[in-house]
């Protein structure tokens, strides 16, 4: 318990001892009066009365709002009335529990800002509210966050989506902190299970020509275009089902994607090969650029969903572990056998990270070892 005088300069410079989470000073001009600083940087004045016997801490404000002269003069009124028996203890605020703050706060602010919001409320509504909604904001600990996390993978869910839990969990209370819910998160630094489960199914020669098959005889055109459209560009099933006429410039051969359509939030261009260009000479003649390429049949309105009809597809070619976001993967893979660089598929498929498109770099070593073998091929046999 240090005792100094609380001066501007003192409050600006303060820190917390290492190895605490908070650490009180104590004026040495005015008894009970003290600046808390927090291991988080923040700095609060307080002053402490008795009343009724008992020793009460009465929070002045915080120093990033109130001057230290005007918080030594709000401790010096409430330290009189203390002593002349005029304070009132302030009626306790409700408290914020953890399902208030997801509700009032946290959702409020994500709807306008994130597209997979009702993601997080599927997963807050399913598990994580359950677990933690009744229980006070600041009375969550990271022994019980970890048990949560735990408790997920030994329920039989994959690691992946048990991690999911845990990142949102934490961008939850890492907001709380920044707007001064809580002082310090009780998220940090729990292990991700991150667990390696990507799945990833590639189309051979054969099986593409089974699949093509079927897109080409299909009764269901508007789909079948559309999945042909996908198989042809690799762009993913949101970006093609959203896209317009007037994105496409058949001129110079390239789909500009919005920055509102692309998963990146960031505009990119696809370049049309002859196969595109096929799907669109086929789709026919816009009534006007605003409209979207892949019209449904029964409504006149752009496709939503093609899932049901993508099913009957993939089953009447064989190819019934067929994803349809694997054939955005074939498509890498048809451009790195055929000899493309790793930097090329990651501008076409518009990764973000390079790291996302070094999944695919095994298949590049594949097409090396083809090349040094039709190398060998021209040497003939040299075994002695």
């Amino acid at each position: 318990m240090p005792v100094t005088r609380i001066t501007e300069r003192f409050c600006r410079t303060a820190t917390c001892a290492p190895g605490k989470s908070k650490i009180d000073y104590f004026d040495e001009r005015l008894k009970g009066y003290y600046l808390q600083v927090a291991k988080s940087g923040k700095r609060t004045f307080f002053q402490r009365i008795r009343k009724d016997g008992r020793t009460i801490t009465v929070r002045i404000g915080d120093a990033s709002l109130i001057s230290v002269r005007d918080a030594r003069n709000r401790a010096k009124e409430i330290k009189a009335q203390s002593l002349l028996g005029q304070w009132q203890e302030p009626v306790k605020q409700s408290v914020l529990t953890f399902s208030d703050f997801v509700n009032d706060c946290y959702l409020p602010y994500i709807k306008v800002r994130k597209r997979s919001w009702q993601t997080d409320l599927s997963l807050l509504n399913n598990r994580i509210l359950p677990a933690f909604g009744e229980l006070p904001l600041t009375e969550v600990t990271r022994s019980q966050i970890q048990a949560f996390h735990s408790a997920l993978k030994e329920s039989g869910l994959k690691a992946s989506t048990c991690d999911r839990h845990l990142v949102l969990i934490r961008y939850i209370f890492n907001l709380a902190v920044e707007w001064e819910e809580i002082e310090e998160t009780p998220a940090a630094k729990i292990k991700l299970f991150r667990e390696d489960n990507k799945c990833e199914r590639y189309l051979n020669e054969e099986e593409t020509q089974r699949l093509l098959r079927v897109l080409k005889t299909d009764s269901n055109r508007p789909v079948a275009l559309a999945v042909l459209f996908l198989l042809s560009t690799g762009a993913r099933r949101g970006e093609a089902l959203k896209a317009r006429w007037c994105d496409i410039d058949t001129e110079r051969q390239v789909w500009r994607i919005p920055a509102e359509n692309a998963k990146s939030k960031k505009p990119r261009a696809i370049p049309l090969n002859s196969a595109a260009l096929s799907v669109l000479k086929e789709l026919g003649t816009p009534v006007s650029g605003e409209q979207s390429l892949f019209i449904s049949r029964y409504n006149g309105k752009p496709l939503r969903c093609i899932t049901h009809a993508w099913f009957r597809m993939r089953e009447k070619a064989g190819l019934e572990d067929v994803r349809m976001h694997d054939l955005r993967h074939s498509f890498a893979s048809f451009l790195v056998n055929s000899g493309r660089s790793l930097y090329e598929v990651q501008h076409i498929l518009g990764h973000s990270d390079p790291s996302v498109t070094m999944r695919y770099a095994h298949l590049s070593s594949q097409a090396l070892q083809g090349a040094a073998d039709s190398a060998a091929s021209c040497i003939g046999d040299v075994s002695f």
